[in-house]
């Protein structure tokens, strides 16, 4: 219903934030990132939202950028991952981070979320380990702080998948070498280097 919302923020605490637009007020849940972006009274902001309409309950939950907001969407498809714990996971860890611990099979690093064991965490990773590694690219450019893609990663994955390389492999492997690489070829080398040993 609401794809995003640009107003003012009026006020904001731990996991919301009230965004004043068109003389409304609007409660909005979020991450702790969110809140960390945003949190600054009077500013004007532009944030992505999602609502969420259950029998008993109407919420709306923000995000700083479309990643974060994808990543929830994705979230909240897992069997057993509402709104609340995927806002919480969002808290817990990056997008960046999160995508690289998924498509790397990291289940203690999800494990230390609040709320998840490791049956969800193990859950988490099975049903979203294919669908982030396809769509490596944009979640990896998060953490350089890009609203988009970053050219490099995508070269980079595009000619290691080219290789023979499977995405998912190629992403994570990318994900762990990326901050070290200053070009697609240096990015490249490091990752077929690691696939080497």
């Amino acid at each position: 219903m609401y794809a995003y919302i640009v107003g003012k923020v009026d006020s904001f605490g731990e996991g919301f934030i009230v965004v004043e637009a068109a003389g409304i007020g609007y409660f909005i849940n979020v991450s702790d990132t969110t809140v960390a972006r945003f949190g600054r009274v009077g500013e004007v902001v532009k944030i992505f939202t999602y609502l969420s309409v259950r029998e008993d309950d109407m919420s709306l939950y923000g995000f700083y950028s479309l990643e974060e907001k994808r990543m929830f969407l994705r979230l909240i498809t897992v069997s057993g991952v509402g709104p609340k714990m995927a806002i919480g996971i969002l808290s817990a860890a990056d997008v960046n981070t999160l995508a690289t611990s998924i498509v790397s099979g990291d289940t203690k690093a999800l494990s230390k979320v609040k709320g998840i064991g490791k049956k969800t965490a193990e859950r988490i990773i099975v049903e979203l380990k294919e669908s982030i590694g396809d769509d490596g690219a944009s979640f990896l450019s998060v953490g350089a702080g890009a609203q988009g893609s970053d050219p490099m990663i995508e070269d980079a994955l595009e000619l290691l998948t080219s290789l023979g390389v499977s995405r998912t492999e190629a992403y994570s492997l990318v994900a762990a070498c990326k901050k070290d690489a200053r070009n697609v070829n240096e990015l490249v080398m490091m990752v077929l280097k690691r696939l080497d040993k």
